[in-house]
């Protein structure tokens, strides 16, 4: 055994894991209050950068200095396009959308829009029996499968006929994709593997000393022994502790790893095939089902309570918008979303009186590109704001497009749209989230997405980073605003939120990368159209002074 350990222990010193799952230890997971978190993240996102000294939205100077006395003039709907979100959460109550004209659980449609007891919204992946999906592949494997039958014995592009060169062109790029990917998680997952025998091996060892198998880190750290096998064990161990190691961390990283293999990228999973539905025909609408919170509502729960969790009512967090209803849609699952679910979800939010929508996905290629712009036109014409995250690979979307985009194909632009970065609460060089997209073009304005205190489903409360939680910040501005200023339109409640926000023109940050190593400077201003980050308090006031001039007698 002596031999063997210290073989093993040899082997582990050249071991490389990717990053990830040491640096989730650094997040906490779920609790039942937000008292489990340091205070200083919790409502951070609410604080003024100047009286708090964090680079908060300042809603809560909103609130304080300006609507004290006041009482907002109509109710807004934000409709929350996600993974799924739990309307029964306790700081949710009151604040879920009803669709007053359908009788609940009666199977039937009685509003006759095409969707049965639609009362909170709908799920675009599941179907009438009540199956869910929950994971999906990505689309360039599914794009990748698609195409390989027709191309994969090609040789070159001098082989393929002129109407077919965009098609090859995109196999060749999602086959790239997918075999790096299929590499880099095939070694990740070996990696894993073998760090977790080692893992055991050594609480093997110190067990058996110790005489039982769950010990804690203290006891780890009073054994003393001449016995190197014990030490050498003990030794590993300590070292991986202080590297931020956590078990249970370690478990949901190996986990995930698992589902990217075996979901995400596996060209034989297709769970589509219990809608029944053809994902490349928009006409094709008879699917889904009423579960708006389904198997997975970890990430839409979250995003719906940045936007309207009850305020100062002494549960968790303080939500930015007050008068406030969310209507949730279910179309994104652990995976990439369809361009078709994503597409008929916005025509839904904007048929069903939604005014804002809150889009917390992307990804790289969107094959049915064309009803998604035909989605969010019909949004545009109905005076409804769209909000989407840029997401979180740290690239410049001025270069590399993340769907979905306001940009049509018809080469028009969707006007009443808003492009979300994310900030953390410090006011220096990390100031933009290391994991964000960005584009001085592309990307209009940040919002607080790290270390974000937010809700979980069950009643439970969690911190969450990602511009996932950003673009909910702006959508809560949004709706903060509209619910003062309803003569406002879409287009005019964008261009107040833009033209209002904390301008760091000057400001020296680091470029979003997430290799520490590849560090490098740049202004803030060269990241986003405005340099800046939404702010509530100057919003409300630069929409006082729109609508007067807009209504100068009133």
């Amino acid at each position: 055994m002596k031999n063997n350990l210290q073989r093993i222990l040899q082997l582990s010193l050249g071991l490389t894991l990717s990053s990830g799952f040491l640096n989730l230890a650094a997040a906490q997971g779920e609790a039942t209050s937000v008292s489990a978190f340091d205070n200083s993240f919790v409502n951070w996102y609410n604080r003024n950068p100047r009286q708090d000294k964090t680079q908060g939205v300042g809603v809560d100077r909103a609130y304080s200095e300006l609507l004290h006395s006041r009482q907002p003039k109509k109710k807004i709907v934000v409709a929350v396009i996600d993974s799924g979100l739990d309307t029964e959460h306790e700081d949710l109550q009151g604040r879920i959308w009803v669709n007053q004209k359908e009788i609940p659980g009666n199977g039937i449609d009685d509003d006759n829009n095409g969707y049965v007891d639609d009362v909170h919204g709908w799920s675009f992946l599941g179907n009438a029996e009540g199956e869910n999906i929950r994971y999906e592949t990505y689309e360039y494997v599914r794009i990748y499968r698609k195409l390989a039958p027709v191309y994969q014995y090609v040789k070159s592009a001098e082989e393929v006929p002129a109407n077919q060169q965009e098609a090859y062109s995109t196999f060749l790029r999602t086959k790239k994709n997918y075999e790096k990917e299929l590499a880099e998680q095939q070694e990740t997952r070996q990696n894993l593997v073998r760090f977790e025998e080692i893992l055991n091996t050594c609480e093997a060892v110190i067990g058996q000393y110790l005489g039982k198998e769950q010990f804690t880190v203290a006891e780890l750290k009073a054994v003393s022994t001449k016995n190197e096998n014990v030490m050498r064990a003990r030794g590993w161990l300590l070292s991986r502790y202080n590297m931020g190691f956590e078990k249970e961390s370690f478990l949901k990283y190996k986990e995930r790893t698992d589902n990217y293999l075996d979901k995400h990228l596996n060209l034989d999973f297709n769970p589509r095939e219990i809608l029944g539905d053809n994902h490349e025909d928009i006409s094709d609408r008879n699917y889904g089902n009423s579960d708006v919170t389904g198997p997975r509502a970890d990430h839409g729960t979250p995003v719906a309570g940045i936007i309207a969790g009850i305020r100062n009512n002494s549960l968790g967090i303080n939500g930015i918008a007050e008068h406030v209803e969310i209507m949730a849609l279910r179309a994104v699952p652990e995976g990439d979303e369809y361009d078709k679910d994503i597409a008929l979800a916005i025509r839904y939010a904007v048929d069903n009186g939604a005014h804002i929508i809150n889009m917390s996905f992307g990804k790289e290629f969107s094959p049915q590109k064309k009803y998604v712009d035909e989605a969010i036109k019909h949004a545009e014409a109905n005076n409804v704001l769209l909000v989407h995250a840029a997401g979180n690979s740290a690239y410049n979307i001025d270069e590399i497009i993340h769907y979905p985009t306001r940009n049509c194909d018809d080469g028009t632009s969707v006007s009443s749209w808003l492009e979300v970065g994310a900030t953390s609460m410090n006011a220096g060089k990390n100031m933009p989230a290391e994991f964000s997209n960005y584009g001085k073009q592309s990307v209009d304005l940040f919002a607080p997405g790290v270390d974000i205190v937010a809700l979980a489903p069950d009643n439970k409360y969690a911190k969450v980073d990602g511009t996932s939680f950003s673009s909910p910040v702006v959508s809560g501005v949004a709706a903060l605003v509209w619910s003062y200023y309803p003569e406002l339109t879409a287009v005019e409640l964008k261009e107040v939120l833009v033209n209002s926000v904390s301008v760091y023109s000057r400001k020296k940050v680091y470029l979003p990368n997430s290799e520490s190593s590849k560090k490098r400077k740049t202004r803030f201003s060269n990241l986003s159209r405005t340099g800046g980050i939404v702010n509530a308090y100057e919003a409300l006031k630069l929409a006082e002074k729109v609508v007067k001039e807009k209504n100068p007698g009133v």
